[in-house]
């Protein structure tokens, strides 16, 4: 497995790579870190992503996890940049219910690329976020794509 660590606007990043597919993306940083281009390719697309300048990934991606968390995740990749999804809303959509989505979103390996913090509470309230500063992050990726809280 290669990784590589990288600055962002939310502070360091470490990017993992198994057999030429994006396997999870971390917060913090790894030192002896290994650059390949797919991992360069990750951190370009972020740059540009925090920068405005990018609304989709194009990323292998091979998250390790049960099939259901497999099955939220590709759910979690439809939501539209700039848009949201309730945790009710996700669990309809994929036969289960908010609690267990919320805990798939907890597990996501691939925070950012695929976009867990688009999914709030029914009600409207953020939620939760396990990601680096949890809230305060959540609220900055959902403002860098224009959400503005009620």
């Amino acid at each position: 497995m290669s990784y590589y660590s990288f600055k962002s606007p939310l502070g360091d990043l470490t990017a993992f790579e198994n057999q030429g597919a994006l396997v999870a993306l971390e917060w913090g940083w790894v030192d002896g870190g290994c650059e390949t281009a797919l991992l360069r390719s990750t951190e370009q697309q972020l740059d540009d992503y925090f920068d405005g300048r990018r609304q989709l990934f194009d990323l292998p991606l091979a998250p390790d996890g049960s099939p259901f968390q497999k099955k939220v995740w590709t759910a979690l990749q439809r939501i539209p940049y700039g848009s949201i999804s309730s945790y009710r809303d996700l669990a309809r959509s994929v036969d289960s219910a908010p609690r267990a989505i919320g805990g798939a979103c907890g597990r996501n390996p691939l925070p950012i690329i695929i976009p867990c913090h688009r999914v709030l509470a029914a009600n409207g309230t953020l939620g939760g976020y396990s990601g680096f500063d949890g809230l305060p992050t959540k609220r900055f990726l959902l403002n860098l794509e224009g959400w503005t809280e009620q």
